[in-house]
């Protein structure tokens, strides 16, 4: 089997294309060859020492660009990457290759669903977020602060000004996302689509087209499985971008109702504020992996009062699998992964007199230390390993070259789109 992927980044600079670069080294090491293709690099050294081909086109991001003009051209379309990507799709065997997606949006643009198309090999499509449906990536509404239930592109979409930053922004997001419905047509390339939580399926599911098959891959977590230890429950902690999104105020205000010190690890546009307007609050700023997860492995509980869908965020599966109780809104995808009252809790999302209620329940060490030991058992009676994560993969990827090779990739005639989108229903117990 030849996996080619295909990503904005040669290198890790999130969960994102963590996911993608930790996938290649995996298959690479069972002997499958694989090929990365990505606009920005550098790319990881880790890619050629195991033998893996990788097709860097050494372009900016938004982060790295000195002329946000010219990369507005190529966010929207990117002729480079959509020749680029032609060229190395023409060298590959449709009997035994399969295209996998992680991510175009950041830098590689929708402009590859060309290359896509007329290469005519199996595809596959792993949705960490939601730029196929949504032009922002995220059903979120900024100046709301509130979950977007607004059906994409329609009027109601086009009008609400949702971005972080601005409406042109959000103008632009637009633009570019007429290119992939309109001329690049990625929502009906990708008859295989990977989501990360049972959530994205729900919320997504409406709005794309009839025969869209949906696999269900976790993210692997890179936690080493250790005995669990008896120790004094410490702090509760938050991890993560301080954000509004994040639900950062949500758990400082939660944290001064129930008469508890709230632990920030990491940084974001409202830590100064949080900071001035809860100064009992400790702010740690970002460490290194193994410094989080020393702080997880020690700490009373992990708060995560996310008020946005998320995709599966890691630090949930992390605090469980180190033996942390996890406390977790109940309007994101970290929720399927707690049960509530055993290995934490959920609480109403946004709702800071629902969290303080648990974070006093919570200061019972016994309470804590019972939800820690039963966090780690049930974590690791199945845990999500880069291995199980692999299996997984090969299963799809298995399909997707079985269907190819019968004949039957062949999408149904697309259903009209719905005109309003369902909130996904209650969390599971």
């Amino acid at each position: 089997m030849h996996v080619v992927l295909v990503a904005d980044h040669a290198y890790v600079n999130g969960g994102q294309a963590k996911v993608a670069l930790d996938s290649a080294l995996g298959l690479a090491a069972r002997g499958t060859r694989v090929t990365l293709f990505a606009a920005c690099g550098p790319a990881d050294p880790r890619l050629a020492a195991a033998g893996i081909r990788v097709v860097c086109l050494d372009q900016d991001d938004i982060s790295t660009t000195t002329n946000k003009l010219a990369f507005l051209a190529q966010a929207i379309w990117n002729r480079t990457a959509a020749r680029a990507l032609a060229a190395e799709l023409a060298l590959c065997d449709p009997h035994d290759t399969v295209v996998h997606v992680h991510a175009f949006a950041k830098a590689l643009s929708p402009s590859i669903g060309v290359a896509l198309r007329r290469s005519r090999l199996p595809l596959v499509y792993t949705m960490h977020e939601f730029f196929l449906v949504c032009p922002t990536g995220g059903f979120y509404e900024y100046p709301a602060a509130a979950i977007c239930h607004r059906t994409p592109m329609s009027g109601a979409c086009l009008t609400t000004n949702c971005d972080a930053q601005s409406f042109p922004r959000k103008l632009a997001r637009v633009v570019r996302h007429l290119g992939m419905t309109q001329v690049a047509d990625l929502q009906n390339l990708f008859r295989y689509v990977i989501t990360i939580s049972d959530l994205q399926a729900r919320v997504v599911g409406p709005l794309l087209p009839r025969g869209t098959q949906f696999h269900r891959v976790d993210n692997p977590i890179a936690v080493a499985q250790r005995p669990m230890a008896e120790r004094a429950p410490g702090d509760f902690l938050f991890v993560g971008r301080i954000s509004t999104e994040k639900g950062a105020p949500i758990f400082a205000e939660a944290a001064r109702r129930a008469g508890i010190r709230p632990v920030f690890v990491g940084d974001g546009e409202q830590r100064a504020e949080l900071a001035q307007r809860y100064p009992e609050a400790t702010m740690l700023g970002w460490r290194d992996a193994a410094g989080v997860q020393a702080l997880m492995a020690s700490a009373r509980a992990l708060v995560f009062p996310s008020v946005w869908y998320e995709g599966q965020p890691l630090t949930v599966y992390e605090a469980l699998a180190l033996g942390t109780p996890v406390v977790v809104s109940d309007a994101c995808a970290g929720r399927e992964a707690v049960i509530d009252g055993e290995t934490g809790f959920l609480f109403r999302s946004g709702d800071p007199d629902a969290l303080a209620a648990h974070l006093r329940r919570l200061a019972d060490d016994a309470l804590a230390a019972r939800m820690g030991r039963a966090a780690h058992a049930r974590y690791w009676a199945a845990p999500l390993t880069l291995d199980a994560h692999l299996d997984r993969l090969g299963g799809v990827y298995d399909v997707v070259l079985r269907e190819s090779a019968s004949g039957r990739t062949a999408r149904p005639a697309a259903a009209a789109l719905p005109t309003r989108r369902e909130t996904p229903g209650p969390a599971r117990r």
